[in-house]
């Protein structure tokens, strides 16, 4: 194990923290620039897509760190999380409620910035993690002296870029042909394109401003809904490629970035007119 820890402060990649002993974690913490932690689901994609899918995106970019040019210890991943009620009923869906699931993600990353790890990267497989994660992020930067970084994968490739690969047709969506197609980048053989036919989705609102809608249940649905026969490998192979490039600009500018000031109890004074700040 000494060995792998001294091969990975020579070359910098992903260490694991699993494999890190007792002994030897302060010199890791100390030579790390960031902890990685990916957070998914276990949730219904279809009967084309596996139930861990949002897990293999989630380890999946986080590998990626690897070839970031940083020095980073990777966490085991959360399986299990909060699912919208669009999920919940549908088999093989795992649901845990927001409030336990806010409350779980504060502990492990309140933990991981208690173990030395200043630096930490959630990599995000799951739509509903967003306001999980950022509720945890937001209690653990208060308590404890960290930055913490939130970056989910499907946000690293544009609508422009998801139109060139796959038309003018809906693929942004659960389970649809851009999710779809980002698993068969990781791990073709999890992929049933056959055991499911498209199932188009209702089009958005016909405005430009942004929004966020919850429903109950968005006919057409069968806790998934999308285009699948525009789903590829290739297509896979190249939203893998571009939110990888995305996602090592983004840890270099961040590795490289001064760490915040403490948390602290009494607001910062503010200089008074005249005053010189």
């Amino acid at each position: 194990m000494d060995e792998l820890i001294d091969t990975w402060r020579a070359r910098g990649g992903l260490l694991p923290v699993s494999r890190v002993p007792g002994h030897a974690l302060t010199r890791v913490a100390e030579a790390a620039d960031l902890a990685v932690l990916p957070v998914g689901a276990v949730e219904w994609h279809g009967p084309h897509l596996p139930l861990g899918t949002d897990l293999i995106l989630a380890e999946g970019f986080a590998s990626e760190v690897e070839s970031a040019g940083v020095w980073a210890v990777s966490f085991p991943a959360v399986a299990y999380t909060a699912c919208p009620g669009q999920t919940r009923p549908w088999p093989g869906t795992v649901a845990v409620r927001p409030e336990t699931a806010v409350a779980y993600a504060c502990d492990v990353l309140d933990g991981i910035v208690a173990a030395g790890f200043s630096r930490v990267l959630v990599v995000n497989g799951h739509d509903a993690n967003m306001s999980v994660a950022r509720a945890a992020m937001e209690w653990v930067s208060g308590r404890r002296q960290a930055s913490l970084m939130l970056v989910n994968w499907f946000q690293l490739v544009g609508p422009d870029e998801t139109r060139e690969l796959f038309g003018e047709l809906t693929s942004r969506g659960h389970g649809g042909a851009y999710e779809t197609s980002a698993v068969l980048g990781f791990d073709p053989e999890a992929v049933h394109r056959g055991a499911a036919t498209d199932l188009p989705p209702r089009p958005k609102l016909p405005t430009p401003h942004p929004y966020v809608l919850v429903e109950s249940r968005p006919e057409p649905w069968q806790g998934w809904s999308g285009h699948i026969s525009l789903a590829s490998e290739p297509a896979g192979r190249r939203v893998r490629e571009l939110a990888a490039a995305r996602l090592g600009e983004i840890l270099r500018a961040w590795a490289a970035a001064p760490l915040p000031g403490p948390p602290g109890t009494d607001p910062v004074s503010q200089p008074q007119p005249g005053e010189t700040p």
